[in-house]
């Protein structure tokens, strides 16, 4: 990675940050024994409040970008994450934590889709796999540490001193992106319509990596918060799903630097990547339901090895198929995508497992990721027949 020019450091430095203030608190709200959170439905608001946040406003922000250039917007990004975590970590009191979560989630619509549109126009189309499969690597650092240093920091100062951390943390990384990334201005934009955006995002240049993105974290998200319950249920301890899980992020942050990578060789295309990628994490899920330990082992490496296939390949695809002048519209859209798999592999998994039990609820999600490659083959060949 020596390579790697200088402004992506602070580049990953804040995939990283979006990653570790979602997980960081969201794994430790639960476990924290104060007046703000004083229900299951409480503590299901303030998960949603984040999230919520990023779903609405990312596709916004990620359009300003494009407008007023996306260095602004990430660093504009992180200076209100450092402020919404300072807000909490100064007032300590119930009714903030809400204001704060609010606004973490807020700054990191601003400077996730900035970052990733910078990571476009900072690289040739010919490094975007390796850029992008760096980028998602200390992502999913930033998702496997997030729960496990921020207990660590609960635990010894209380979440006030997680905030006060988080804070310290946006304000260095803006810092550094400000000495660090160079200014990128905006590109000329012919003017746009509703109908001519409406018909970009329904291309199959979008439509196909933003789809395969969201089946990545969906199953993702369903294996984190799914795998321990599975495991649990056949009678494994805390630190046994404890490691299935972090054996998952794991395997999904080794893998992505290896994929792009072989993306930019040529040793592997986009199309391929894909439709593996998906395939491996259905095989994952349907390991999911096999009783034990061997079972959830496996099933958290194959998530976790599909997911990192997956992620760099669909950004790479996604910042080859936009003009430069959109990017910043194309990520943010495409971050919406993947929101929207975030909370809906969850909620199917769920919703079938409610009704038939959890293995079913595995099944479900897993045929529908192994349908997706074959209703894209058929669609192909009947425009080629066509």
């Amino acid at each position: 990675m020596s390579g790697r020019p200088r402004a992506m450091w602070p580049l990953y430095a804040a995939g990283f940050t979006t990653a570790f203030g979602a997980h960081g608190v969201a794994a430790n709200l639960g476990g924290f024994s104060d007046d703000a959170v004083t229900s299951l439905l409480v503590l299901g608001g303030l998960l949603a409040l984040y999230d919520g946040a990023e779903v609405l406003l990312k596709p916004v922000f990620g359009t300003l970008a494009d407008r007023v250039g996306a260095r602004p917007v990430l660093l504009g990004g992180l200076l209100a994450f450092a402020a919404a975590s300072a807000l909490y970590a100064v007032a300590d009191s119930p009714g903030w934590l809400w204001a704060a979560r609010l606004g973490q989630g807020a700054a990191a619509s601003a400077f996730s889709p900035s970052a990733s549109a910078l990571v476009a126009r900072l690289n040739p189309a010919t490094a975007h796999g390796r850029a992008f499969g760096g980028y998602g690597f200390y992502k999913s650092i930033g998702y496997t540490l997030g729960p496990l240093l921020g207990g660590v920091v609960v635990w010894a100062g209380g979440l006030s001193l997680l905030f006060a951390i988080m804070a310290v943390l946006g304000l260095v990384v803006a810092g550094w992106s400000a000495v660090a990334v160079p200014a990128v201005p905006p590109l000329p934009r012919a003017r746009q319509t509703v109908l001519d955006l409406a018909r970009r995002l329904a291309s199959p240049a979008f439509l196909g990596p933003t789809a395969a993105l969201a089946g990545a974290t969906a199953a993702l998200s369903v294996g984190v918060g799914f795998l321990p319950v599975s495991g649990a249920a056949a009678g494994l301890n805390p630190v046994a799903t404890g490691a299935a899980v972090s054996l998952l992020a794991a395997c999904a942050a080794v893998v992505q630097p290896a994929a792009g990578r072989a993306l930019d060789a040529g040793r592997l295309t986009t199309r391929t990547g894909l439709t593996a990628g998906l395939l491996v994490t259905a095989a994952g899920l349907g390991c999911a339901v096999l009783p034990g330990l061997p079972g959830i082992l496996t099933a958290a490496a194959l998530v976790g090895a599909g997911t990192g296939l997956i992620t760099p390949l669909g950004f790479a695809a996604l910042a080859a198929a936009t003009p430069h002048e959109r990017l910043g519209q194309t990520m943010g859209s495409a971050e919406l995508g993947r929101e929207l798999g975030d909370a809906g592999g969850p909620l199917l998994v769920a919703g079938v497992a409610t009704v038939f039990g959890l293995g079913y609820g595995f099944a479900a999600l897993a045929v529908l990721l192994a349908v997706g490659p074959l209703v894209a083959y058929g669609s192909r060949g009947r425009s080629a027949t066509r």
